[in-house]
């Protein structure tokens, strides 16, 4: 099993097709406009890592047939990426033992608050609960071991919440970022493929425009960009003849080498 870097998602918040909207893109026929909320799976050494969990998770183990997890990391607490947490439940029914899950303090801190019955104060009390067993981040930016995988870590701000980006070998994985200092650019350096969130064309309050994702990514100097976290005001098809050398979108589904 070649190591790989899997799609699970790649819409927005709302994902696409909007409910209720008949746009364009949310009335399109192209199986790539249509996108679940952003996740991706990492397949490394054999292992399966999950990064983030959607609402639309259990669809997405479906679609791929996940059938074992080995490792869950986390972003952040918004909606989009945690909503799939209770759903990871039937891994550790099945695999007997706790997830390993990685994540800051930040982000713990707030799980523990939006997940009162998951994560209850008292191990006898957590039959019930998705076990997960946490591996806390040391400071905003740094290197880590973790379950096998070597992961790279830095943090940025998105309309006032901490979230962290990833890098696996030469890969970074920046997803909602909006609010940062150039010191991430150390981070990054030396990365061939960024996959950043670009939500449309315009500006956004809450995440890059696709010319400002472009902007970002010729810093860092990667030799590949794909752009994830995309609304339904971005079209496939339309979008990708229109994107510079190097850049494209990324679709559900999409596998890169790791």
């Amino acid at each position: 099993m070649k190591d790989r870097l899997l799609f699970l998602g790649s819409g927005g918040s709302m994902g696409v097709p909007i409910i209720g909207c008949s746009c364009e893109v949310c009335k399109s026929n192209d199986p790539k406009d249509n996108r679940l909320r952003p996740s991706i799976l990492l397949i490394h050494g054999g292992k399966r890592y999950l990064v983030d969990s959607g609402p639309d998770f259990r669809q997405q183990a479906l679609r791929h047939h996940i059938d074992s997890l080995d490792a869950l990391l986390l972003t952040h607490t918004h909606y989009d990426h945690i909503a799939g947490l209770d759903e990871l439940r039937i891994y550790t029914f099945r695999q007997k033992k706790p997830i390993p899950c990685l994540l800051s303090r930040e982000t713990l801190d707030e799980l523990k608050i939006r997940y009162h019955y998951f994560l209850p104060p008292h191990e006898k009390d957590a039959i019930h609960a998705t076990k997960l067993k946490f591996q806390v981040l040391e400071g905003d930016q740094g290197e880590t071991s973790f379950e096998g995988l070597k992961v790279g870590y830095f943090s940025y701000i998105q309309v006032g919440m901490k979230v962290n980006g990833f890098r696996f070998k030469n890969v970074a994985y920046v997803t909602d970022i909006m609010e940062y200092g150039e010191s991430l650019f150390e981070s990054l350096k030396g990365i061939e493929t960024l996959i950043i969130s670009a939500r449309r064309w315009e500006k956004s309050v809450a995440h890059l425009s696709v010319e400002e994702a472009i902007a970002f990514s010729k810093k860092t100097g990667a030799k590949k960009t794909y752009f994830t976290h995309i609304s339904h005001e971005i079209h496939h098809e339309t979008t990708t003849q229109e994107l510079p050398s190097g850049f494209a979108l990324a679709y559900d589904g999409l596998e890169i080498p790791l």
